[in-house]
């Protein structure tokens, strides 16, 4: 992808003072940042610091005029989806290093969320930083391609996904925290019952409490095996 104009999309600041701490938001196929800026209040009491901002992705969308795309998918084809995040991989750290640069904050004190294309992104992106974020929080997506072994300061990861998912099958999450678990990232996973592609309250609040874990150094970078918690 070429790079034209930076990245933008709604931002919410701190509660109170200085940001010390930068959460953003990726959303998913043919959205905004509009559409993911919303679980920012949810987490806002908890992290009341930082601050939070859902850029919106760099291409117009063609199936959804109002929205946009990291990069088009036709089918989910782990080749296409390797090529499509290797191809906005360079939009969304422009933006991370630009936000990152405003609000006078090191790149450790930044966590990625993700749905859908956006936690295909953000597990791409988070992965490779030459600094890694303090975590990755993915709802309703998967992991793009192969995964080589990660270095001991891949950040904890948090995936989470409905059983009755009729876009990206929770079979694609399981994959993923299998890959990322065997490759060493300390991960866990959360199966929602009865959720399509979306995010349930219970998602919700399991989202916030792993970013304020990991913002307080409370979590594992790495782990000898995947964790679970189904409900």
């Amino acid at each position: 992808m070429v790079l034209g104009r930076p990245l933008s999309g709604p931002r919410l600041p701190p509660l109170r003072g200085k940001a010390t701490h930068l959460v953003v938001l990726c959303h998913g196929y043919g959205a905004d940042g509009n559409d993911l800026i919303g679980l920012a209040p949810h987490w806002q009491r908890a992290l009341p610091t930082a601050a939070f901002v859902a850029p919106n992705a760099p291409e117009p969308c063609a199936g959804a005029p109002s929205g946009y795309q990291w990069f088009p998918i036709q089918r989910l084809d782990p080749a296409e989806m390797q090529r499509g995040v290797e191809s906005a991989a360079d939009a969304l750290n422009s933006f991370l290093d630009a936000e990152l640069a405003r609000l006078e904050l090191p790149p450790e004190r930044l966590a990625l969320v993700g749905f859908s294309q956006g936690t295909m992104m953000s597990l791409h992106v988070g992965l490779k930083r030459a600094v890694k974020p303090a975590a990755i929080v993915g709802y309703s997506g998967m992991l793009a391609g192969a995964l080589e072994a990660l270095p001991s300061d891949a950040p904890p990861i948090l995936l989470v996904h409905g059983d009755a998912d009729q876009m990206i099958p929770v079979q694609a999450m399981l994959a993923a925290a299998q890959s990322l678990g065997e490759a060493g990232a300390a991960v866990q996973w959360h199966i929602a019952g009865g959720v399509g592609h979306g995010i349930d309250p219970v998602g919700l609040e399991m989202g916030g409490g792993f970013i304020v874990q990991a913002f307080r150094g409370l979590l594992a970078r790495r782990a000898p095996e995947v964790s679970c918690r189904l409900d």
